[in-house]
């Protein structure tokens, strides 16, 4: 039977987030035929919402209110449903960002719906595919409740291809925000350049082996050549190599992304959670042994010093830079 879906789209620093686009195309699983209705917040809401359109959403409602310019967990939850009350929409589609994994709980309590997160697959009627045990095992789940509220993984659900000739509409709607208990006055970020990590299609990870910050620098000369992320071991990190933001692992962040190349890493279960399902993996390390090897597609027994260095200048000398 259709279904109408609500995505939530996610706009950081004016511009929607990759998962976004992979939420709708989640929806489209779900719908069964049925409606896609798109709902962006804050003042860059209308700016974005065509983009939402143009990946196959068949309509947008953008909703800006002063409470909202930040996020807050209790003032996007109440916006949230609201819009499913006016809309009647039997489910939501939200990325398992930092912001999905807050929000999702609380709309599915407030819903008393059915709630999967982390999702990296959707099968035929509905039957979500997660991870479970750090990633070592999947399970498939269905939910019973008649509304649902679903978090996708980044970089596994396919997102469409952006077709400029889709048009549907885009309203702005109003919601009644109240009893904030917590209000955001300023948002201060670390500095920070780059690829977005956990949507990256190229991660370079560092771990205890870079030896040094400077070790970290030169994961980031690689991974600039080729257009991707650096990350690094919770190793790097308590060495104090590099930031805890660029933390992949069971208590960092879970990347999924079509290359990942692991420099320095032994393979510790606790990082192997956070990229093991990275669709091509590179390990380099001096050590044979290395239990990051055992998940490797292609492995490189050797300094890394000497051979991120050499791949630099052969992906320079083929013309591969992005």
């Amino acid at each position: 039977m259709a279904k109408k879906i609500l995505v939530l789209g996610e706009i950081r620093d004016g511009s929607l987030r990759n998962v976004s686009y992979e939420a709708i195309s989640a929806a489209k699983l779900l719908a069964d035929g049925g409606e896609i209705v798109a709902l962006l917040i804050g003042a860059d809401a209308q700016s974005v919402a065509q983009n939402m359109i143009q990946y196959g959403a068949n309509r947008v409602i953008t909703v800006s209110d002063a409470s909202l310019e930040q996020y807050t967990t209790s003032g996007y939850a109440q916006a949230v449903l609201q819009i499913m009350q006016q809309e009647n929409a039997d489910g939501l589609v939200i990325g398992h960002t930092a912001v999905g994994k807050d929000l999702a709980p609380k709309i599915a309590s407030k819903l008393e719906s059915g709630l999967v997160s982390d999702v990296t697959a959707i099968e035929a009627d509905a039957v979500f595919v997660r991870p479970i045990y750090a990633g070592k095992a999947f399970e498939k789940k269905t939910v019973e409740t008649d509304k649902f509220v679903v978090t996708i993984r980044p970089n596994n659900i396919k997102a469409a291809e952006p077709d400029a000739s889709l048009s549907g509409e885009v309203t702005a709607a109003s919601v009644e925000v109240k009893d904030l208990q917590t209000i955001v006055k300023e948002v201060v970020r670390k500095a920070s350049e780059g690829v977005d990590l956990s949507e990256a299609a190229i991660v370079v990870s560092g771990g205890r082996g870079v030896k040094s910050s400077e070790g970290i620098d030169l994961m980031k000369q690689l991974a600039d050549l080729l257009g991707g992320a650096v990350g690094a071991s919770r190793g790097a990190c308590d060495a104090g190599y590099c930031d805890y933001s660029f933390q992949i692992g069971q208590t960092g962040k879970v990347v999924t992304p079509d290359l990942y190349i692991a420099c320095g890493i032994s393979g510790a279960i606790q990082h192997l959670a956070g990229m093991s399902n990275s669709k091509v993996i590179v390990a380099i390390n001096k050590d044979p042994e290395a239990n990051i090897f055992n998940v490797a597609d292609y492995g490189i027994v050797g300094d890394l010093f000497e051979v991120v260095p050499m791949l630099i200048e052969e992906i320079k000398k083929a013309g591969l830079a992005v």
